[in-house]
């Protein structure tokens, strides 16, 4: 059996997700403290905890739904969450917060390049830009 680039590239994409959504709830919690922007009317804590638990849900859809005809929606999806995060990457540049080794707003500049690359590995991946092309609805087969 064969497997595809998109379905890896999903898979990888899936994993990644899981252990980012781990590291925030874990190990590394206190930098992506550094991320939240202070407009957020919550606790950073509780943003950072709430956004892990969405990542690991995120990641394990990407897992489950690899070969799954609905696995369109669950691109839209990771793509929605990385562009939802991108304020808090924008606000740690802005605001000159170091964080995962980007301690320079160079550095800090040059990660947000990779945002829109994440959307269209979601996309890419999960076939969603296809079936937008179609004309198809994620979730629904062809007309």
């Amino acid at each position: 059996m064969t497997t595809s680039p998109r379905a890896l590239a999903q898979v990888l994409l899936g994993a990644a997700l899981l252990f980012t959504g781990t590291g925030h709830l874990t190990f590394a919690r206190r930098e992506f403290r550094a991320q939240v922007p202070p407009w957020v009317p919550l606790d950073v804590d509780t943003v950072v905890l709430l956004s892990g638990v969405v990542e690991l849900a995120v990641g394990v859809a990407l897992l489950v739904a690899w070969r799954q005809p609905h696995r369109a929606v669950v691109g839209l999806a990771t793509a929605a969450l990385f562009v939802a995060v991108l304020p808090g990457n924008i606000a740690q540049l802005t605001e000159h917060r170091d964080a995962f080794g980007l301690d320079t707003d160079r550095a800090r500049l040059l990660r947000l390049f990779f945002q829109p690359v994440l959307v269209v590995w979601a996309l890419w991946s999960t076939r969603a830009i296809e079936q937008w092309r179609r004309g198809t609805r994620p979730g629904r087969r062809g007309r």
